[in-house]
């Protein structure tokens, strides 16, 4: 005979494991629509851009500057090294820039006064397009800071302003150590110093670098290579700039550095170093060690 007393009770574990079954369902669709919504938003949501900038490191603190400010920065020390001048007239060079036009060819300022040291027309430095040309602008200043006694050993400042003539004389004293820190490393005397930070590029061309290396550093040993398929760059032979060819040679790849953005440099290889867009740092190069003295400068 059946128990019929046990039926409801049997139903209602049935209705219990149904409702289990249909809870683990329903739980499991949720789990995916989040999951679907989470990568949906991480989808949507734009990368965060690169901002380009460059960095000069010494003593352990990371002196920063803009791309474009490092580009003058760096013509500053080829300009320096091309007329035989010292690390010192570099630093000078960097901080009068700083306070003046923020290192920075700006075609405004205080009365007439224009470019990267904003040099006034009206004063007997050169036309208006004289000095809105960045080379011939730190060539002006240069000009006028060989003229000073012993330049070499004074305060940055009262050197600056023995050029300068500016009514705020002691401001450019601010700028020192960072305008050192540069100096130091855009000149070959700290390796591996100078870096930077630069959004994905297309590459460059290497006949624009070879005209820049012409327009910086002069009349130095240069040649174009690959082409194609083939990767394409610069080699530049550094040993003519000085008579340490392996400090010339980090001082020209340091320039090749705070050039890449506006050249499109893809990577630099100096010595057993290199620095690659895409890492930012200098590291082992992986091709070997080159040639002492030589640059190479891929676009």
């Amino acid at each position: 005979m059946t128990d019929r007393r046990r039926r409801p009770r049997a139903r209602r574990g049935r209705r219990a494991a149904r409702t289990l079954v249909g809870l683990l369902v329903l739980v499991g669709v949720l789990a995916g629509a989040v999951a679907l919504v989470v990568t949906a938003l991480e989808r949507l949501e734009p990368e965060v851009p690169v901002v380009a900038r460059c960095t000069a490191t010494l003593d352990g603190t990371a002196w920063s500057l803009s791309a474009d400010q490092a580009q003058h920065a760096a013509l500053f020390a080829a300009v320096a090294q091309r007329r035989g001048l010292p690390a010192r007239a570099v630093t000078i060079a960097i901080a009068t820039a700083l306070q003046e036009s923020r290192l920075e060819n700006i075609d405004y300022g205080d009365r007439d006064s224009i470019g990267l040291f904003q040099q006034r027309p009206s004063q007997g430095w050169g036309t208006v397009e004289q000095i809105m040309d960045p080379v011939y602008s730190v060539g002006k200043f240069y000009d006028g800071l060989v003229k000073v006694p012993g330049y070499e050993d004074m305060e940055v400042t009262d050197a600056a302003q023995a050029v300068q003539r500016s009514a705020f004389p002691k401001a450019y004293a601010q700028h020192e150590v960072r305008a050192r820190a540069w100096a130091s490393g855009l000149t070959g005397h700290s390796p591996a110093t100078i870096a930077c930070t630069l959004p994905a590029g297309d590459g460059g061309d290497p006949d624009a670098v070879l005209t820049r290396v012409r327009r910086d550093l002069g009349d130095v040993p240069a040649r174009a290579f690959g082409g194609g398929d083939e990767p394409a760059g610069v080699v530049v032979d550094a040993r003519g700039l000085g008579d340490d060819a392996a400090r010339s040679a980090w001082a020209v790849a340091a320039w090749a550095v705070a050039t890449a953005d506006e050249l499109g440099t893809r990577r630099v290889d100096v010595a057993d170093r290199s620095w690659t867009r895409e890492g930012g740092t200098w590291t082992a190069n992986d091709r070997g060690a080159r040639t002492a003295g030589t640059v190479r400068i891929d676009s």
